[in-house]
């Protein structure tokens, strides 16, 4: 059985254990600018949204990795990065469509979710069940999944693009 976070904003009160929490438990500081999760403020709308790591099936970040420092846990399924291995060149950092792989500039490598190793501290430390640790089948990915595929099969209508009228400026 296949666990995964599972992320639930309507519950996200703003509070920032899970991001003490991790900070705590990956770099031995309570500094939510170290941790591996972060929770988006939508201050217009006065709602929060935790986020970290998805743990792509496809991974692009330990796709592009040029020195395959992101490896596969066989036991959590997580994509972790070998510190010892990393080079600190970002280059996974880019690859993420997620933006959840980040530099770590005090050690100058990369940081991502590890899932605690199965145990993550996010999920334990946040009071209102919006993030938890569960059966990956019950995760919102596979409502997003069938939801995509009732996408209308043609193609999108190609607009070709429009002609700029380009200024030149002598000297």
């Amino acid at each position: 059985m296949a666990m995964a976070l599972k992320l639930e904003p309507e519950k996200c009160t703003g509070c920032l254990q899970c991001e003490m929490a991790c900070s705590y438990e990956n770099e031995g500081v309570f500094n939510p600018a170290k941790s591996r999760i972060k929770v988006f403020n939508f201050h217009e709308e006065g709602k929060f949204a935790p986020y970290t790591c998805t743990q792509c099936e496809e991974a692009w970040c330990m796709h592009s990795c040029p020195v395959e420092a992101i490896v596969v846990d066989m036991v959590t399924g997580s994509k972790n990065v070998l510190e010892d291995v990393c080079v600190g060149c970002k280059v996974c950092t880019i690859a993420c469509p997620f933006g959840t792989v980040n530099y770590e500039p005090d050690s100058g490598k990369v940081i991502k979710c590890d899932l605690c190793g199965g145990d993550p501290w996010c999920a334990k430390a946040c009071p209102t069940g919006a993030i938890t640790y569960v059966d990956e089948a019950d995760t919102t990915y596979e409502r997003m999944r069938a939801w995509a595929q009732q996408a209308p099969s043609a193609p999108a209508r190609f607009n070709p693009p429009k002609p700029k009228e380009v200024q030149v400026f002598e000297r």
